[in-house]
């Protein structure tokens, strides 16, 4: 992939590598468009393929004309299938139910498609209408799994939370399902962590730093190995250890985190 990092269109966030699991909590209806706008915007102008999958408490008129104040391809990007805007219960809840492998083999395919159309990658949202339903438990499931099926592709997932109705068994439960975790409230941002290991330089050594680095530049285990003269299962054990070391579920949360605090230069 040309472009390691990818603009999230949003200032707290910055940059991010691809395969990360976002998640944002929002106070307000306004909240939601001021994050996902300029989020869909900047996949958009970086030849991302676009699906924004809406529910409560915005519509799909709503979403639609909050974009095309912000985007004057709007339409061309609707027409040539760069940019879908569906109801989130018609993707989610196809055929009555929650399936999460059917769900995430529909990103997959969509992925897919955007590809083979010379799209650089998929940029996804999805608004949470499930929390206190009877598919919460299903969804908590979908979201852990997505998490693992998103390692190595060329997608970005941002999955937004109503703060309103979120308990903070709730809050916490999906934190831990996502790389990085934010809330925006009444237009101020604030970081949710999950790490639990403290995120010093001193606590990774400068193996470990560096094989980091070359992940988030983008390189495989195999290049790294390359590059640092050292064996692929080597590089894997260090990447293993950093990732345990930093507190996240996988090297791409790892890198993350260590980006966001500038434990590595990209």
């Amino acid at each position: 992939m040309a472009t390691v990092l990818r603009r999230t269109g949003l200032s707290v966030l910055g940059k991010v590598p691809w395969g990360t699991h976002l998640c944002m909590f929002h106070e307000t209806k306004q909240d939601l468009l001021d994050a996902l706008v300029p989020y869909f915007r900047a996949g958009l102008e970086s030849n991302e393929y676009c699906v924004w999958a809406v529910s409560e408490p915005l519509t799909v008129e709503e979403a639609t004309t909050a974009l095309s104040r912000e985007l004057r391809t709007l339409k061309r990007a609707l027409d040539a299938g760069s940019l879908e805007i569906l109801p989130s219960r018609e993707w989610y809840l196809r055929e009555g139910g929650v399936d999460p492998k059917k769900i995430i083999g529909g990103w997959h395919e969509k992925l897919d498609r955007a590809l083979a159309k010379g799209g650089e990658g998929l940029r996804v949202s999805g608004n949470a209408f499930w929390l206190g339903s009877k598919y919460w438990q299903d969804f908590r499931q979908y979201e852990r799994e997505l998490d693992l099926a998103l390692e190595g592709r060329p997608m970005i997932v941002l999955c937004t939370y109503p703060l309103a109705v979120s308990r903070p068994a709730d809050i916490l439960d999906v934190a831990q399902a996502h790389t990085i975790t934010v809330v925006r409230r009444n237009g101020d941002w604030e970081f949710v962590e999950t790490a639990l290991a403290p995120m010093t330089t001193h606590s990774l050594t400068p193996r470990e730093l560096e094989v980091l680095t070359w992940a988030a530049r983008g390189k495989s285990a195999w290049e790294i190995g390359e590059i640092l003269d050292i064996a692929k299962r080597t590089v894997d054990e260090h990447a293993q250890t950093a990732v345990r070391k930093i507190g996240a579920a996988n090297r791409t949360q790892a890198v993350a985190i260590a980006l966001r605090s500038h434990l590595i230069e990209p």
